[in-house]
């Protein structure tokens, strides 16, 4: 896929506010200081399309930016951020829940995961309830330009170790650097067999699911 235009379209925390659902779109979330602004810049060949941060956390919206003006990618809130309070977590919970259950037009989750890190709970947690929801999601394995690529291959394969704990197979999955493009080509031509096979949602004028508070 080559990618022509990238550009923001909204920020927020509410449904009924979300762009028009007539385009394949895509979120991608992870725990936070994991590289997903990085990834997303990477993928869009911008530097400052998604605002990356020092600050863990600082994403706390919806984030639509529209992409060769025919699919939607959504930067999602990262979760697991400790220093967040208590009440702001369960809000943002609310509300990416709310977000990924409801959207019509979602075509792939993107679960972001450092690939520097053994298994991590809250990620294993967050990829069993995608799983039981039904949603369709794929792995992304990010930074792995900051140690060795055997390095990367062991926590990968420890990853799946768990993964199969509980699964019956490893969902599919790449391996990326932000720094270095690696994985680029493999993301996007996964976003491009998609998007082929897309298929608008029947839109209502009904009201939709309550806007969160």
């Amino acid at each position: 896929m080559n990618i022509k235009s990238a550009r923001f379209i909204a920020s927020n925390t509410k449904m009924g506010q979300l762009p028009p659902a007539t385009l394949p779109e895509y979120a991608f979330i992870g725990r936070s200081n994991v590289g997903k602004s990085s990834l997303i810049n990477m993928l869009t060949n911008q530097k400052k399309l998604a605002k990356t941060s020092q600050t863990p956390g600082k994403t706390q919206l919806i984030n639509h930016f529209i992409i060769n003006d025919n699919w939607y990618l959504v930067d999602l809130p990262g979760y697991g951020f400790a220093r967040a309070s208590k009440t702001d977590k369960k809000s943002w919970e609310g509300f990416i829940k709310t977000y990924l259950e409801s959207r019509e037009n979602l075509q792939c989750v993107l679960v972001l995961i450092d690939s520097r890190l053994e298994p991590q709970k809250i990620d294993l947690e967050f990829l069993e309830w995608l799983g039981n929801k039904g949603l369709s999601f794929i792995i992304i394995f990010t930074k792995a330009d900051k140690q060795s690529k055997q390095k990367t291959q062991r926590t990968v394969q420890l990853f799946k170790n768990e993964v199969l704990k509980n699964w019956e197979s490893m969902p599919p999955y790449f391996v990326t650097s932000s720094e270095e493009r690696l994985g680029r080509d493999e993301v996007l031509q996964f976003i491009d067999e998609v998007n082929r096979n897309f298929q608008a949602p029947q839109l209502t004028d009904e009201p939709g699911t309550p806007d969160h508070q």
